[in-house]
């Protein structure tokens, strides 16, 4: 893994504040531009698992889209268990208080909703882990399907925990930065945003990289 590379590629390209301003720009637009720029990361993760010469890829609108739609419903249908392992947080305190609230009824609350939550972030920590191979998957073999091959993707992540685990504490940490771009002003916020899933996608690239080769 060349972590610092992650943070430094994109100003090796001449055009780069063309190419992450325009993305920040389109970003912009309500959702779709989220979409975009969610998909500009995931075109510059697949330039990096090909070992594109140019990782940082000019605006490609509808691309970006069509990428960034599918890696968000690839994301939410990996947390949708999420979602279902919590329901009985919503549900119990309703059905406890339309039963009076008896002491017995709070304490079974508490525990179920302490289990519930302990098993979905339990839950929360592996997906994270497989997001970026499960990515992988999706742009290597041009399948949407590649993704949800639940076995090859948690063996990938068997295959190289520790860099996907570096992958993942730099989305964190260039996520951290780039809310700097609030206290800077509003094309700050915009520019590193963009610049953020640049890093991310790169990190996320060679993770996969890594993991593939293991």
């Amino acid at each position: 893994m060349e972590f610092g590379l992650a943070f430094s590629f994109p100003f090796n390209d001449p055009d780069w504040f063309k190419k992450i301003g325009l993305v920040a720009l389109v970003s912009l637009i309500p959702i779709i531009g989220q979409l975009m720029v969610l998909g500009f990361g995931l075109e510059v993760m697949k330039r990096v698992i090909n070992h594109d010469p140019v990782p940082l890829p000019d605006l490609d609108f509808g691309g970006f889209l069509a990428k960034g739609f599918q890696g968000f419903v690839i994301g939410f249908i990996y947390t949708i268990p999420i979602y279902i392992i919590l329901i009985p947080v919503y549900i119990l305190p309703v059905i406890t208080n339309a039963s009076g609230g008896s002491d017995a009824g709070n304490w079974i609350t508490i525990l179920i909703s302490c289990v519930c939550g302990g098993i979905s972030l339990l839950y929360a920590i592996l997906i994270s882990f497989m997001i970026p191979p499960a990515f992988g998957k999706f742009l290597t073999e041009d399948s949407f399907g590649a993704a949800f091959h639940f076995g090859e993707v948690f063996q990938l992540v068997r295959a190289a925990p520790v860099a996907i685990l570096v992958a993942l504490l730099g989305y964190v940490l260039v996520s951290f930065l780039s809310s700097f771009g609030v206290i800077l002003c509003v094309i700050g916020v915009l520019l590193t945003s963009a610049y953020s899933y640049a890093v991310t996608g790169h990190l996320f690239g060679q993770a996969y990289l890594e993991a593939t080769k293991a």
